[in-house]
């Protein structure tokens, strides 16, 4: 990690799309739920950040930060820890005018002294609901090359039906864009329901740090909440906004159901080589042992974090740190975070567990495909 893009400030808003796993999020944010055996959502926009050489970052936090505070640490796993720069977490009220915020002009607009004071030309804004290993030097470099004032990364891809779910509740979720033949950006959804393939927005921007300045203080003014449907949208006839189409491997969470079924695909070595090829994913360190496989145990298309134990019988599943299934348990289909115990004779198939889960001895739990069972933290069944 030794490239360096000092020219490029991040800034990630962690919980703008919490609403969204109500499950996931009650006692964390969106950005620190476990993912893929071993990461937490976070790490892949950091790393991401980290490995085009921006190592100058900033996470403005709501609520539940916690979890994210004990999970970067000092950013030292991403090689964060800087005198200068590196890995900095916001809270509400950390200064006087840092407050709880709705959208991402209130946030912006609450740290626009710190906005001020750093040197970067370019700021790069992102969610933290998207997996992917992505490419900001491609985003930045168009943005630069374009004369463009804003540049937004999208995916030609169909609308979720999870996402569909929330239109009409007037919840300001998620946004497809129409270009004209040059990619300017001349027309912005939220919320649609249009059917097939479309431009859909990852919420991956980039902009000059003095432009983003002052377009936060003239929608501060104007009491603007919303970065896109308040900022963007209205005036894309002033502001020259242009797509940037991402072609690359990525994981939207949505809902639940999505959560799932994003982690089991990394069951398939094709989506995972895409997910963690050609740069590496960084993430908090735990000194495990080596995963143990007990003499009479079965384990068939899994994938095992470090810490395990397996006594039992495992198929398609997604095994965290520490996790125990005892002798003659049997688990399939399942996602199990950090310490979940499975104890012997239990029978568990499309099921979630949240981290320090215990299954009994003998119990039965089944979910299905199309609803999978969740089991909250520290709760035993």
């Amino acid at each position: 990690m030794v490239n360096t893009n000092a020219d490029v400030l991040g800034v990630l808003f962690p919980n703008s799309y919490d609403s969204l796993v109500p499950e996931l999020v009650n006692e964390r944010l969106m950005a620190s739920i476990p993912f893929g055996g071993r990461y937490r959502i976070v790490d892949f926009v950091l790393s991401s950040m980290v490995n085009c050489g921006i190592d100058n970052i900033s996470l403005i936090v709501r609520r539940n930060y916690l979890s994210l505070m004990d999970h970067l640490g000092s950013g030292r796993e991403w090689d964060l820890a800087r005198k200068n720069g590196g890995l900095n977490i916001i809270p509400p009220f950390a200064e006087k005018t840092v407050k709880l915020y709705n959208g991402r002009v209130e946030a912006l607009a609450s740290i626009l002294d710190f906005l001020r004071g750093q040197k970067e030309t370019y700021v790069v804004l992102a969610d933290t609901n998207i997996v992917s290993n992505f490419d900001f030097n491609a985003l930045i470099d168009q943005h630069i090359q374009s004369g463009a004032d804003i540049t937004v990364a999208y995916t030609k891809e169909e609308i979720p039906a999870s996402a569909k779910a929330v239109h009409g509740q007037g919840v300001d979720l998620y946004y497809t864009i129409d270009m004209d033949e040059d990619g300017r950006v001349n027309y912005m959804y939220m919320n649609s329901t249009q059917e097939g393939v479309t431009n859909f927005c990852l919420n991956y921007y980039v902009i000059k740090r003095e432009l983003l300045i002052e377009l936060i203080n003239v929608a501060s003014v104007r009491g603007y909440q919303f970065f896109e449907r308040d900022m963007l949208a209205p005036h894309l006839d002033k502001i020259k906004v242009y797509g940037y189409e991402y072609d690359g491997y990525v994981a939207r969470i949505s809902d639940l159901k999505s959560y799932f079924d994003e982690n089991m695909k990394l069951l398939d070595d094709r989506n995972l080589d895409a997910l963690f090829d050609p740069s590496p994913i960084y993430t908090k360190i735990r000194d495990d042992n080596p995963t143990r496989y007990i003499e009479g145990s079965r384990a068939e298309n899994v994938l095992v974090a470090d810490g395990c134990v397996i006594e039992g019988e495992i198929e398609n599943c997604i095994l965290f740190r520490g996790v125990q299934v005892g002798k003659g348990a049997k688990v399939k289909n399942c996602v199990l975070m950090q310490d979940t115990v499975i104890e012997a004779g239990a029978n568990v198939e499309y099921v979630i567990t949240d981290k320090k889960v215990t299954i009994t001895t003998g119990k039965e739990l089944r979910g299905t495909d199309s609803f999978p069972v969740y089991i909250a933290k520290h709760k035993v069944v």
